[in-house]
């Protein structure tokens, strides 16, 4: 994980991982998207996140997980 975006913190929500310099754990940006929800309404839910961390959190994670991949 890139510790950029994400900080990881017994202190914070007992160590949920959360966006960098918020409270916001990471998996309520995948909630609201399962959901159904777009981008614009979680980062109007969470103004204390920016669109540019939720993109680079979002890419990290499909990097992390698709890793051989081969784009379309």
């Amino acid at each position: 994980m890139n510790s950029q975006l994400i900080t990881i913190d017994p202190e914070i929500h007992s160590g949920t991982p959360v966006f960098r310099g918020t409270r916001v754990p990471i998996k309520t940006l995948f909630d609201h998207l399962e959901a159904g929800d777009a981008l614009e309404v979680f980062l109007d839910d969470f103004p204390s996140v920016s669109r540019e961390l939720a993109v680079a959190v979002l890419e990290e994670a499909r990097v992390a997980l698709t890793p051989d991949a081969h784009p379309a």
